[in-house]
């Protein structure tokens, strides 16, 4: 009997509990709804005071949350998908993604200074040079402590960046008794893109600083064994006539030729001479520029191809004039980033310039 009492007292209970909490639940709800139009009302009648306030604390809030919540979205998103790279060599490219999930391809293939390679089971002079694209003789130079006949596999050598020679200034040195020194032309050297000076007009150097001597020749050795285009000279120009190809704009030798960094070829003669227009076509510039050409001009052949004539000491035409294939349009000279009298020849297309050596006839 008394475990039926007890049964009940506890029911009761429960439900007297059950009655004041849902009691105080809804006094509570009433109460928010009340705070809630109150905010709403003062807002809606005081949005002048309030909205500004208001969307500037929203937008600090979204700003917050976009900072230190966006780049774990960024970086799953990344790491959900495999980055692809078909277009390029594998061994040349290297893929990272940093901690913001940004994604970086990074050539392994320094452009622009000594590379240190470590040599590996069957690894020749021959075939390391062939893998820098650069001359047997360079990489030979770059390490004269080595003896090829017997070099193995865990010996760290260094390759220079382009075929020729990798110098350290002494005191006393210029670019032009350097060049001399490594029987090459002193443009080449100016032109490189890594190589500094203590003045960009006079080219002065820094003893001990490290040069990079394109095409150069160690003293006392002889040419290397793929450059080809050394002392090589044009066809005499001429007179010529319209025929719709590529004519030689001037006579002289070859000192630079075509390379990644050098978008034309240099053509010099130290008794200077006439530049002549490669093809016929509208002249669209014709002046100074202070970003390296000196006096140049630029030529609109009208069939997608334009040519770039710079270092000019004489401009003979002006922007808008039309010229015949063979034309004198100008002087050779040593304007601008010029370390001697020679003609700096682009022809450039609508994807980019392109080597002379192939179109000139």
């Amino acid at each position: 009997m008394s475990d039926l009492t007890g049964m009940a007292e506890f029911k009761e209970f429960n439900r007297q509990l059950l009655r004041y909490s849902t009691k105080h639940a809804y006094r509570a709800f009433f109460k928010f709804e009340a705070g809630k139009d109150i905010v709403a009302g003062a807002l809606y009648h005081q949005r002048g005071k309030y909205a500004r306030p208001f969307m500037h604390s929203s937008m600090m809030a979204m700003i917050f949350f976009g900072i230190t919540l966006g780049p774990k979205f960024v970086q799953q998103s990344f790491g959900a998908e495999s980055v692809k790279a078909d277009s390029v060599s594998g061994d040349m490219l290297g893929v990272t993604l940093d901690s913001t999930g940004i994604v970086t391809v990074e050539s392994n293939k320094p452009w622009n200074q000594t590379s240190e390679y470590t040599v590996k089971n069957g690894d020749t002079l021959s075939s390391i040079a062939a893998k820098f694209d650069v001359s047997i003789d360079s990489v030979k130079w770059a390490n004269p402590s080595i003896n090829w006949q017997r070099v193995r596999p865990g010996v760290v050598v260094s390759v220079p960046p382009v075929t020729g020679v990798v110098y350290k200034v002494k005191p006393g040195d210029t670019v032009y008794s350097i060049a001399k020194k490594m029987q090459t032309d002193p443009q080449g050297i100016v032109d490189f893109p890594m190589n500094t000076f203590l003045d960009d007009e006079t080219f002065a150097l820094v003893a001990g600083q490290t040069l990079i001597v394109p095409d150069g020749v160690m003293p006392n050795e002889v040419a290397p064994t793929n450059h080809t285009l050394a002392n090589v000279l044009t066809p005499d120009a001429g007179s010529v006539k319209a025929s719709g190809s590529f004519a030689w704009p001037t006579f002289g030798r070859i000192t630079q030729p075509f390379r990644y960094y050098h978008h034309g070829i240099d053509i010099a003669n130290h008794d200077g001479g006439s530049i002549l227009a490669a093809d016929s076509g509208t002249v669209v510039v014709a002046g100074w520029t202070n970003v390296g050409y000196g006096n140049h001009i630029i030529i609109d052949h009208g069939n997608g191809f334009r040519t770039l004539y710079a270092h000019l000491s004489v401009i003979s035409v002006v922007a808008g004039q039309r010229v015949s294939r063979g034309s004198v349009i100008g002087q050779m000279g040593s304007t601008g980033r010029s370390t001697g009298t020679h003609l700096h020849f682009e022809i450039r297309t609508t994807t980019g310039n392109v080597n002379p050596m192939g179109y000139l006839k």
